[in-house]
């Protein structure tokens, strides 16, 4: 497609950037950490992780890492966003190894799973995991264990209360026994940076080994290079330079795990390369807690999905923070919805901008401008450096406003997945264009709209039916917190739509009056045949809902 939506670049904003401009993230990693040595890299509980602090540390976590792997193998790490995240993911980086993000709620099947599959020599991981990794360690090819308990890295004597409390209190500790399992802390500590050496690292190396697809069966491992996640992380500057500023030290929530791809570019990444304080939520679900973090900062960006946007402004006290510093607020993910979206820009003054990405593409492929006025439920334009084409199920391109496959070109875009070879050729073409499943269409302006995912369409009747659109719908009435679609059998129709939603508190809301309320802004095909109220929406770990799990239920 013509790149008609560059006019929409602001100000100093580039069309084009260069990948290679660093050979390595590693190379970006140490010049960062030592412009902004005096600023505050991380904070989380009120404990701050300075840069010079993240670099030394990081630095002796390479050392010890080379005294034991080779560069190129697989180190995995399973812990929540805490302070020793950086200092482990940075480490295995400088080292000229590969980090396996792990989930810390996976079972232990899951897990097994992807250590198996990713090769993992070593896992770092919070004390809270190590029981599920004791179940099945032995089936796999670990040969270090590196564990820290929550607030290892806090300041003292927080650090004992911290870790007391989720033993013994919380009870979050299960009993565990690891032979020969390491103290990650203390490694860190005695061990002596002077023995670093420095490895050569390129552009095509392999950085990241980021697992995806598990909601569709087993979890297939993206290979995202060095390359990928520098010109991922560059042209999302280019979004963010619009609004950062030279004066000040910007100051980033980081909620979503960082071990999920859009965290770990959109906040570590991105804003480590302008010298940002990332505030590290450790439990994002404990929205009072949540809140009362945020008390603490004048904060300048946050970024969230729908769901967690939600429950920050269902809560009353949200209402009350300082917004006057907020310069940016995104949203990915999942869709965002209207109504969210209205009553964010209501309650802080800012309008939340959706951003859609993927795994494969490391994962930023379209942004909305930061100087957009008002939410215009588009998914935004695409980057820099990014084609994309919407494909029609013969795979010819088909021209703006009509709805097909979104196909995407660009640096970002994976080496393939893991020892995939199949599972790689179905999603990526032989002249680089990967295939994101995703239903969209573009409009003359070259605005990026996602009609649904290809998988969860509905065909009632012979016509399509996209879920988002009856949600969106549905979430506009005021007593409707949140809502999921899928299709279900229909002797007549062949399939029907049926609804899935919470209700506000207080609500006596039934499935007739919903349905009534869908026939005022749905055709008669669209309207839900069925709707079940619910207490709670199966979600993936960055709270997406998932609707494939509420299709099992049927």
């Amino acid at each position: 497609m013509e790149k008609i939506w560059l006019k929409h670049y602001a100000g100093s904003m580039q069309a084009e950037i260069n990948p290679d401009i660093y050979k390595s993230l590693p190379e970006l990693i140490d010049k960062k950490l030592k412009i902004y040595a005096d600023r505050i890299a991380y904070s989380c509980m009120g404990s701050d992780l300075s840069y010079s602090e993240l670099d030394a540390r990081s630095l002796k976590f390479a050392s010890w890492l080379q005294q034991h792997f080779k560069p190129g193998e697989k180190i995995a790490v399973m812990m929540p966003n805490v302070l020793q995240y950086p200092v482990a993911i940075f480490g295995i980086l400088r080292a000229g190894m590969v980090v396996v993000n792990v989930n810390p709620l996976y079972t232990g099947r899951e897990l097994e799973h992807q250590l198996k599959d990713s090769e993992a020599q070593a896992i770092i991981l919070t004390n809270t995991c190590a029981a599920t990794l004791e179940k099945i360690v032995a089936n796999t090819g670990i040969k270090k264990i590196l564990i820290t308990a929550i607030g290892d890295y806090l300041d003292f004597p927080k650090s004992i209360v911290v870790n007391l409390v989720i033993k013994y209190l919380k009870k979050l500790v299960p009993p565990f026994k690891l032979q020969g399992a390491l103290d990650f802390k203390e490694v860190v500590d005695s061990t002596n940076s002077n023995n670093f050496i420095k490895p050569e690292i390129t552009g095509e190396d392999v950085a990241f080994l980021q697992y995806t697809g598990g909601t569709t069966g087993l979890a297939k491992g993206a290979a995202l290079t060095n390359r990928n996640m520098l010109a991922n992380m560059l042209q999302a500057v280019e979004f963010v330079k619009t609004l950062a500023r030279d004066d000040r030290q910007e100051i980033i929530i980081t909620a979503l795990p960082l071990y999920h791809i859009f965290s770990l570019t959109a906040n570590c990444l991105t804003f480590t390369y302008f010298g940002a304080q990332n505030i590290l939520i450790t439990n994002p679900r404990d929205i009072p807690g949540f809140i009362n973090e945020l008390k603490n900062y004048k904060f300048s960006f946050i970024t969230g999905v729908n769901t967690l946007f939600n429950a920050l402004l269902n809560n009353p006290k949200f209402a009350d923070l300082d917004f006057s510093n907020l310069l940016l607020t995104l949203g990915g993910g999942m869709a965002v919805q209207s109504t969210t979206a209205k009553r964010w820009y209501e309650t802080t003054g800012t309008v939340l901008l959706e951003a859609y990405g993927l795994t494969e593409a490391s994962p930023a492929v379209t942004i909305n401008p930061t100087s957009l006025a008002k939410f215009n439920g588009s998914i935004g334009i695409p980057v820099p450096s990014t084609d994309i084409s919407i494909r029609d199920d013969a795979g010819n391109e088909l021209s703006y406003d009509e709805a097909g496959e979104l196909w995407v070109k660009g640096p970002q875009i994976m080496q393939g997945y893991w020892q995939r070879p199949k599972e790689t050729a179905k999603v990526l073409t032989e002249d680089g264009w990967l295939k994101t499943g995703d239903i969209a269409q573009v409009d003359s302006e070259g605005f990026v709209r996602i009609v649904d995912r290809k998988k969860d369409m509905i065909i009632v009747s012979g016509f399509n039916v996209y879920p988002n659109e009856i949600e969106e719908a549905l979430t506009t009435h005021p007593e409707i917190i949140e809502a999921a679609c899928i299709g279900v059998p229909d002797a007549k129709s062949g399939e029907a739509v049926k609804a899935f939603v919470i209700l506000a508190e207080g609500s006596s809301l039934n499935g007739e009056e919903i349905i009534k309320f869908c026939r005022q802004s749905l055709t008669a095909y669209k309207t839900p045949e069925q709707v079940e109220i619910v207490a709670d929406l199966p979600k993936n770990n960055v709270g997406k809902i998932l609707r494939r799990e509420l299709r099992k239920t049927q």
